[in-house]
């Protein structure tokens, strides 16, 4: 009788111990959302991700609310974008006060560069993607090795989908004539996409939204729409429509649709995942491009 209520209680402590073991789950903050989807493809049910700007913000502009800085304490792992993307970051950092380790996700990437400034759009590109994944991985490794092996399952199944989009991606700019592979989108936002792609981006605005067009620039990019025949401008989800609206005016250049740029949308949005963000844009391109 005794052992049966030994091995009783011995069941009941499994049972018991089982949910909160589900329960502890990493801390992971992600500087925002596009990191944040990529390290929870990673992570899978492991990982509590929580992105600083979220769905449609523009991280260029973000200023962090005092909440942010219990974000950063309580978490084991920071992402960041790097190449100059967050400057608010290293202080609320400071001021969190946190042990987090915090790692570069476009670390061993080349980047490009539009005079001083490194252009930091660098997910653009899915070859890139793909670096930032294995980052995030053996981040998540480090910080928490018992699962090591769970990431590294996660993210091969993850890196297999980044491949077929690759792929996707390529066989769609394939169907685009030559000739009419040139856009006009508002920000400086595309270069790691038109140098693995193929498509030119003209735009009046630099690598950051933080950045105003002159007229100089408006007026010259008029100028090439016309002498070029440039057929789509394109809006973004994080800026003001009304500069594109009014270059389509005076150029008679179509608008082509919304690009996404620097964010996510929601669950309920047109691209709440990074890999529904490409497959949206290069949609969007081909049908604008492809008369």
């Amino acid at each position: 009788m005794r052992r049966f209520q030994f091995w009783l209680i011995c069941l009941v402590l499994v049972a018991t111990a089982q949910p909160v073991r589900a329960q502890e789950r990493l801390n992971v903050v992600a500087s925002f959302s596009i990191l944040g989807d990529l390290a929870q493809n990673v992570g899978g049910d492991r990982v509590n991700v929580t992105t600083l700007v979220g769905p449609n913000g523009d991280v260029h502009v973000y200023t962090p609310a005092p909440a942010d800085t219990k974000k950063i304490a309580d978490a084991k792992l920071v992402i960041v974008n790097g190449l100059g993307l967050e400057g608010w970051m290293p202080r609320l950092v400071e001021s969190s006060g946190g042990k987090a380790t915090m790692v570069t996700a476009s670390k061993a990437i080349t980047p490009r560069r539009l005079g001083s400034d490194a252009d930091p759009h660098a997910w653009q590109s899915v070859a890139n993607a793909r670096i930032y994944v294995t980052n995030i991985r053996d981040a998540l490794g480090v910080v928490d090795p018992t699962d090591a092996e769970g990431y590294r399952a996660n993210a091969e199944r993850y890196l297999a989908k980044l491949d077929a989009l690759d792929r996707e991606v390529r066989g769609a700019i394939a169907q685009i004539p030559p000739a009419h592979r040139k856009v006009i989108s508002t920000h400086n936002a595309f270069g790691y996409f038109a140098a693995a792609y193929g498509i030119e981006f003209i735009a009046p605005q630099g690598v950051s939204t933080e950045s105003e067009a002159s007229a100089r620039d408006i007026a010259g990019i008029i100028t090439q729409i016309r002498a070029a025949k440039i057929p789509a401008v394109f809006l973004e989800n994080i800026s003001d429509p009304r500069l594109m609206r009014r270059i389509s005016t005076e150029t008679g250049a179509r608008i082509g649709g919304t690009l996404y740029s620097d964010s996510l949308t929601a669950e309920n949005g047109e691209a709440p995942t990074y890999i529904d963000m490409v497959r949206h844009n290069i949609k969007a391109l081909t049908s604008a491009l492809s008369d």
